[in-house]
């Protein structure tokens, strides 16, 4: 193992203890610091107030690098510092060693930010992506240890000359690591700009929710595809072979991925047509509930009660859907209630309406409450009062207890019979013994019983 770089790396900087340089590499070293950090401080106060809506982009991009600018600042200015200091022949042994530092931050913090801009994008940051961060970490400044101590050219030539037989193909253990870098940098990169991309499309107040999606979703998989063939195209693989693989998933198509590839269409016709959007309260087959989210492949609907059902989508396409809010979000509910036939119909029904309008969610303007006389029932008059509510994705349950805890308390302020079930029970013929009667163990051939109260519950 070579150990001279690091032996000359040593001796230079103990030379500099006794040299005049060594302050003028200090002072360099901490002026970056200072700017690098002052600068990024200065940006972000400037650029990032939530108020500056004319430099959009800008204070975006701010936003986004925050923590990446800062080393990546101290890192410009170190190398032009060592431009400038070796110009006037100072030595610039230990800005040799401060650039590595800065330079392996820079990158673990990019890469940080990276990882949680495309898989975090909630700020839910999981166990497993802590651990590679850390283990990330740790290869970085083992990295910069071997660069070091120049065991990083030993260990790159025996990598280099490390031969892998690959079909007929022969490839080195340094090509594959730097391949397999390549691709990962190019998708990382292309799953960032399109997140990023996605998350401005949302804040645009003119355009329709659902071509905000289609736009975001198309240009993430243009994105994707152009860093896959860029990959391609580094890694030396022919993009001919994409004939062959065109042909496989054709023949994959046909055999069995039709649902898949239905569905994933479906999704796309659903934000092109507009008969869905996010927010809707839709009832399709024995799922209903709020569309949260509309993705390629299935509409997540969360129900009152919390419950989020995943329907495909072309459930949504092929199937009848109820819709309560595609082109007006105010939906009618009634609720019947009988009354006893002496009540005042006229009297009874304008309480109804009156008891419907107490209530906050239902509308007072356009589309007042109406009440009808439904029918004669068995044992009273029923009727029924219909409202309007503007808000469906509230709910139906606890605006109808509303209006029946308003319309009992009408009608027991005003006396009004509500009636219950009435039945007679007629018994032909002679009970049976185990059934005595206790005035008489004679029983006329024909007797009769009531049961319940003959007359209404007054209330």
């Amino acid at each position: 193992m070579n150990q001279q770089p690091l032996l000359n790396l040593i001796d230079d900087l103990t030379g500099d203890l006794n040299d005049p340089s060594l302050l003028w590499q200090l002072g360099a070293i901490i002026v970056s610091v200072l700017l690098g950090f002052g600068l990024t401080r200065l940006l972000k106060r400037r650029f990032g107030r939530p108020d500056d809506t004319h430099r959009g982009m800008l204070r975006f991009g701010v936003e986004s690098f925050g923590r990446v600018m800062a080393p990546l600042a101290v890192v410009g200015l170190l190398a032009l510092a060592r431009v400038v200091l070796a110009k006037y022949h100072f030595h610039v042994n230990m800005l040799r060693l401060a650039l590595p530092i800065f330079g392996s931050l820079a990158v673990i913090r990019f890469t940080f930010y990276l990882l949680r801009r495309v898989f975090a994008r909630h700020g839910e940051v999981s166990a497993t992506m802590l651990a590679f961060e850390k283990v990330f970490q740790l290869l970085v400044w083992l990295a910069f240890v071997l660069y070091i101590t120049g065991v990083w050219v030993d260990v790159f030539d025996y990598l280099d000359g490390t031969i892998l037989p690959i079909g007929k193909y022969k490839v080195s253990i340094a090509d594959i690591l730097q391949a397999t870098v390549s691709v990962v940098v190019l998708l990382m990169l292309a799953l960032w700009a399109g997140a990023a991309l996605e998350e401005q499309l949302m804040k645009v107040q003119g355009m329709h929710s659902n071509l905000r999606v289609v736009v975001a979703r198309t240009a993430r998989a243009v994105l994707i595809l152009v860093a896959v063939l860029m990959s391609l195209s580094l890694v030396g693989i022919d993009l001919t072979v994409l004939s062959v693989f065109g042909g496989a998933l054709g023949v994959g198509l046909g055999l069995g991925l039709q649902k898949i590839a239905s569905n994933y269409v479906s999704g796309f016709v659903i934000l092109l047509d507009r008969s869905l959007t996010i927010g809707d309260m839709i009832t399709v087959d024995k799922y209903s509930g709020r569309v949260t989210q509309i993705n390629t492949r299935y509409t997540v609907l969360q129900g009152l009660d919390g419950v989020e059902s995943i329907v495909p989508n072309e459930m949504l396409v092929s199937g009848a859907v109820q819709n309560s809010s595609l082109s007006s979000s105010m939906l009618w509910i009634s609720t019947k209630v009988s009354v006893a036939y002496d009540t005042d119909v006229d009297t009874v029904l304008k309480l109804l309406e009156d008891a419907a309008l107490t209530v906050d969610r239902v509308l007072k303007e356009d589309k007042l409450p109406s009440a009808q006389l439904l029918s004669f029932g068995a044992d009273g008059l029923d009727l029924q009062v219909g409202f309007w509510i503007n808000d469906p994705q509230n709910g139906r349950g606890g605006v109808t207890s509303d209006v029946n805890r308003a319309i009992w308390r009408a009608l027991k302020e005003n006396n009004i019979s509500v009636p219950f079930p009435q039945r007679e029970m007629r018994i032909l013929g002679p009970v049976p013994e185990q059934f005595p009667t206790p005035e008489s163990t004679t029983v006329p051939k024909k007797s009769s019983v009531t049961t319940g109260n003959p007359s209404a519950n007054h209330v």
